[in-house]
This record gives structure tokens, C-alpha cells and sequence, in this order.
């Protein structure tokens, strides 16, 4: 009933000044309200568990029958098949959220409370959902069901490695709602997508297709068990919907560059493209079959390019370019014709074709999609991110698909690749988030009045930028709902350190407009109008004539953040949420481990059930 009472109001309200929108953590009501209605959900969830684990409601009992002879999902074991399905569907409602959520804090900034933003609603249900989902395959099975890899969680209780895993994907990522809060009580709102708590709403959200990868293939090895075999046609396409769910996941990372206000350095998209294709798209080629990586990249225009129509047309708000991915798809099957079994080599050679010939494919459809496309400043730098980051991605793929095929060596070597994979992985991305801003660069700006609110600019640097920068723009964002609430204008050279914009750009109201440079390893921004923001005793800054300062960008994308926050508590608050993420993969590489080693061919019966040490 909540989300039908609040939506409507929530919909329909005009934007209220920056002023009225309160700046730190939720109101207590809210914060009260949100956490009773998750307890009641947990609540709900725990009393259906425990009543089906008691024999007290055979309702779930007869819908896994009804499953079972129907032959849903190719015989897939119907304890599997419940809680995948659950999950696509969660994980789909929490990506809808997702973007219509990054869309409405572009428009409007920061939300006037948590319960007053209708994006919130599909991604708290849709967190919930797979975390539920992960506790429906635990308690599904009955305990001669789930097989070796199973874990003892009570006397005569074992579930399924991957619901297991899947459990805590999707309690890590719903863990990161309430922690929002709690980081805008100590640091202000943080008006990005890569705040750490919202990273770990997509880290948690995204990594659990890999739970869901090890849940099907304990259900496939229990179902084969019993002496029936699993449809190839059915298996194929529900391994293809979870990999293209992978690879959605994984893009999630990249939303900032596809809306066109990304906060950092322009080469942390070409990586992000090649960790999402190379992981991805090796999994599908290695794990599925031939065609697979092409099969992936389809569900994945199809439910990512849905999500961008429904988001932008259909309610309104602005539209997301979408990464094709098609050329890595094609790459990855091409070097599948000669390294199909061998792949780890598979997954070298895809990574390292994707961070170069993908990379040229995706530049040239970001100069026809994107708002900010690639630029020469970027090329080097991104083709080499893009190249170590791929290869590295690719090698994660090759070891999670030998564990899915159960032919993980029994050795040190594949922990070995597995941590230096993620060690890569993580260097290239601290590279592409670090950032300087010059010291005495400065910008005399000529205002032009084009009615309206709206002006025309002309602005001449004291300094030129070193070569062709990754941009320059005037960019004004957050002056209303829809579509109309951001503008990207690439400022055009006039020669002598002249650029101007190519368009009229709103210069009041609640618009925060700015010239953004990035040029290099710099990012700056000289504002032209930010409002007055009482809420964070900042005052109006006029659009007017005169020459000014380029300062560190993220202070004036970001006004919200505390400025009197100590350097300790960011590095201490910083390192609980990389240590949880940190957890997180590696119990996935745990399960993952796991799987292989108690269900190789010949062992997994004799074994049984195994009680983890």
C-alpha cells in the first residue's frame, strides 16, 4: 500500500527550490517508516520459509511439482528454478529503478526525502527480491536434493552453494540503503553514481548473476543425478538470459557516461566497456556455446535498450545511450573458433582484442550516441586501461566457467590468476578515479542574454588546454524534472583561447551551470550560475561579465558533500565498504571453488552433502 500512497504525490509535485530540499541524511519519520516496512518484508519472508521447511505450507511443495512436470526451464531441478526466476525478475525491477533514479537526481539534485523519489520503490522491492530469491533456494531443497556442494546451514538443513551466495549478493546490496543514509548523516549527499554505498547497491545487484550461474548448475548436476536429462535447446537460452543479465549488471558501472554527466576521468568508460565485455562475453562463449556471446549481447539490448525507452519516453525523463557491444561479441566468437579449449588463452586473447579493436568500434559509436564522445586526449591512456583491464577480465571469465564445467585445476595456480586478476583490475580502476585540477587556470567569461533564462557565452582561458581536451563543455543540470532538466553543449573554438557555446544555456532557477574541462589527467570547472542553496548556507553565484577561477570540479558538482568531514573517518568509512566488497568476492570465488571441487564427476555422489569446516 505504501508505494500507491506516496507515488502519485511524488509524480505529480513540481520541483521545489534548492533550498527547500533538505541537504544531509532522511527525516527520522522516513528513515522509521522505510525500515519497518524491510522488517515486515523479512518478516513475511521468514514465516513462508519457515512454514514450508515445518511441512505447514505446501503451497511452494506443489508449485515446484507443477514445475517439475511441466518441464519447466529444460527439467532444470525445480528448487533452482523458483528462485532464478524470482530473481531475473528483481533484478530487472531494480535496474528500471536504477536509471529512472540516476535520471531524476540529474534533473532535480538531491531528493527531497527518500520516501518523495518513486525510483526508490522499484529498487528497494528489486534488492529485496534477490536477496529473497537467494533464501528461497536455501530453503527449497529437500536435504537428499541439493548435493554435494551443498551447505549445512541446521540439522538435516543443507542449501545450495549459489543460494547461499546469492543470499548475500543480495543482502550486501540491499545493506547499502540504510548505510546511504547513515554516509549522508556523516558526508553529505553525494550526488553520483559512484558513491561507495550506491556501489555497493550495484556491485551486490550485478554480481549476483554469478550466485545464479553456480544455483543453475547445482540444479542441472541434481537433476541429471536422478537419471534425467535437462533440454539443451531450454538450457542454452536460460544460460544466455543469466549471462546478458551479467552483462547488464556490469554495465550498470558505466551510467554516469551514458546520461552524460559523468565526475570522473573520461578513460574509466573505454575500462568499464572491457571488464563488462571481456568478463561477460567469455563467460557466454566458454560456459554456453557457439553463438552465445551474440545471444548474451542480444537480451542485453533487449532489456538494457528497454529499460532506456521506458526511463525516457515513455515517463519522460532523459534518455541513456546504451554500449552496443555487438564488435566484442564477434571478436570473442572468432577467437573461440581457435581457442575454444584452451581457455584460459581464450580469455587472454578476447581481453586483449576487446581493449583494442573493441575499443575502436565502441569510439566510433559513442561520436553518433553519446553525449560526451571519446576523444584523441583519451586514446592512449583508454586503449591501454581498456587492453590490461580486458585481459584480466577475460582470464576471470576463462576461471569462472572452468569452475561452472567443474575442471578447475586442483591447484594454487587458479587463486593465484584469480587474485591477480582482481589485483589488475582494481589498479586500473584507483588510475581512472584518480585526478588533479590545475592551480591557476582562469576563465574571463562575455555573457550574451537569450531570453528566457538563457544566455550565450563566450569564454576565453588564460591557459589552452594541452592539445585536444577530453572535453570542454558547458554543462547546466539539475533545473528540473524530464528531459529538460540537462544541458551538454560542447563549447566551439573561435581561435586565441576563445570558445563559445553553440546554443542558448539556462542560467537560472535551480540550474547549476559550470564549464567543465577535462584535459589530461585534470578535471576543473569554473561556475557560470549556481542558486543560492540555504540548506547548505551557500550563496548565489550570478551569471555576469568578469573572469574567474577553475577550481576542483566535484565541489561544485557535488555542494552537498561536508567540507569539515576529517581525512581519517573518509579513509576509515572508505575502507569498511572496500573490505565488505572485498568479502563479497571472494565468497563468490569461494562458492564458485566449491562447486568444482565436491561435484567433479565420480566424487560428487560418494560424498554427499558436505558440512563446510
Amino acid at each position: 500500500m505504501l508505494p500507491s500512497l506516496v507515488l502519485p504525490a511524488a509524480l505529480s509535485a513540481a520541483p521545489s527550490a534548492v533550498e527547500d530540499r533538505p541537504a544531509g541524511a532522511a527525516a527520522l519519520d522516513e528513515v522509521a517508516l522505510a525500515s519497518g516496512l524491510a522488517l515486515l518484508m523479512t518478516i513475511a519472508l521468514g514465516v513462508v520459509v519457515l512454514a514450508h521447511r515445518s511441512g505447514r505450507l505446501p503451497a511452494l511443495t506443489r508449485l515446484m511439482g507443477r514445475m517439475d512436470r511441466s518441464r519447466a526451464f529444460g527439467s532444470l531441478a525445480p528448487w533452482a528454478q523458483v528462485p532464478l526466476m524470482v530473481a531475473m525478475v528483481s533484478l530487472i525491477t531494480a535496474l528500471l529503478g536504477m536509471y529512472w533514479d540516476i535520471s531524476l537526481h540529474i534533473g532535480l539534485g538531491r531528493d527531497e526525502g527518500p520516501l518523495a523519489n518513486p525510483a526508490h520503490y522499484p529498487i528497494l522491492f528489486g534488492l529485496f527480491g534477490i536477496s529473497a530469491a537467494g533464501v528461497l533456494a536455501c530453503a527449497l531443497p529437500r536435504e537428499d536434493e541439493v548435493g554435494p556442494s551443498g551447505v549445512k546451514l541446521a540439522p538435516g538443513w543443507h542449501a545450495p552453494a549459489g543460494g547461499v551466495l546469492l543470499t548475500g549478493a543480495g543482502t550486501y546490496a540491499l545493506l547499502g540503503f540504510p548505510l546511504d543514509d547513515v554516509w549522508h548523516r556523516i558526508f553529505g549527499q553525494d550526488v553520483t553514481l559512484w558513491g561507495p554505498t550506491h556501489l555497493m547497491l550495484i556491485g551486490g545487484a550485478g554480481l549476483s548473476l554469478v550466485a545464479m550461474a553456480v544455483l543453475l548448475e547445482e540444479g542441472r548436476v541434481a537433476t541429471e543425478r536422478t537419471g534425467r536429462r535437462t533440454s539443451a535447446v531450454a538450457t542454452y537460452v536460460l544460460k544466455a538470459c543469466l549471462v546478458g543479465g551479467l552483462l547488464i549488471g556490469m554495465s550498470v558501472f558505466q551510467a554516469e557516461f551514458d546520461f552524460g554527466v559523468p565526475q570522473f576521468r573520461l578513460v574509466l568508460q573505454p575500462f568499464l566497456i572491457a571488464v563488462a565485455a571481456a568478463f561477460s562475453l567469455v563467460v557466454a562463449r566458454l560456459w554456453i556455446g557457439r553463438g552465445a556471446a551474440i545471444a548474451a549481447v542480444l537480451f542485453y539490448l533487449l532489456v538494457r535498450g528497454g529499460v532506456s525507452v521506458v526511463v525516457g519516453p515513455v515517463l519522460g525523463e532523459l534518455w541513456a545511450a546504451v554500449p552496443l557491444y555487438l564488435a566484442e561479441a564477434l571478436l570473442v566468437e572468432l577467437v573461440a573458433l581457435r581457442l575454444a579449449r584452451r581457455p584460459i588463452a581464450m580469455g587472454v586473447a578476447s581481453g586483449a582484442l576487446i581493449g583494442t579493436v573493441g575499443y575502436a568500434a565502441e569510439h566510433a559509436w559513442t561520436q553518433v550516441a553519446f553525449r560526451l564522445p571519446w576523444t584523441s586526449d583519451v586514446v592512449v591512456e583508454g586503449v591501454a586501461m581498456a587492453t590490461v583491464a580486458g585481459v584480466a577480465a577475460g582470464l576471470l571469465g576463462a576461471l569462472l566457467v572452468l569452475g561452472l564445467r567443474r575442471d578447475l585445476p586442483d591447484t594454487l595456480r587458479p587463486r593465484l590468476l584469480f587474485g591477480l586478476a582482481l589485483g589488475v583490475i582494481a589498479a586500473c580502476a584507483a588510475n581512472g578515479v584518480v585526478a588533479t585540477h590545475p592551480d591557476d587556470l582562469r576563465g574571463t567569461v562575455a555573457v550574451s542574454e537569450a531570453g528566457g533564462g538563457e544566455v550565450e557565452l563566450e569564454v576565453t582561458l588564460d591557459e589552452e588546454p594541452d592539445g585536444g581536451p577530453a572535453w570542454l563543455t558547458v554543462t547546466g543540470w539539475q533545473g528540473g524534472a524530464g528531459t529538460e532538466g540537462l544541458v551538454v553543449d560542447h563549447l566551439e573554438e573561435r581561435g586565441d583561447g576563445v570558445w563559445a557555446t553553440t546554443r542558448a544555456v539556462p542560467a537560472d532557477g535551480t540550474w547549476k551551470t559550470m564549464v567543465r574541462l577535462h584535459d589530461g589527467r585534470q578535471l576543473s570547472a569554473m561556475p557560470v550560475f549556481l542558486p543560492e542553496d540555504a540548506a547548505l548556507d551557500e550563496p548565489e553565484i550570478p551569471v555576469e561579465d568578469g573572469t574567474r577561477p577553475f577550481d576542483e570540479e566535484k565541489l561544485l558538482l557535488q555542494r552537498e558533500l561536508s567540507d569539515d568531514v576529517p581525512g581519517w573517518l573518509w579513509l576509515a568509512a572508505g575502507s569498511v565498504v572496500l573490505l565488505c566488497s572485498l568479502a563479497l568476492l571472494l565468497g563468490l570465488g569461494w562458492g564458485v571453488q566449491r562447486f568444482a571441487r565436491t561435484t567433479q564427476p565420480g566424487l560428487g555422489a560418494a560424498r554427499g552433502p558436505k558440512v563446510p569446516a
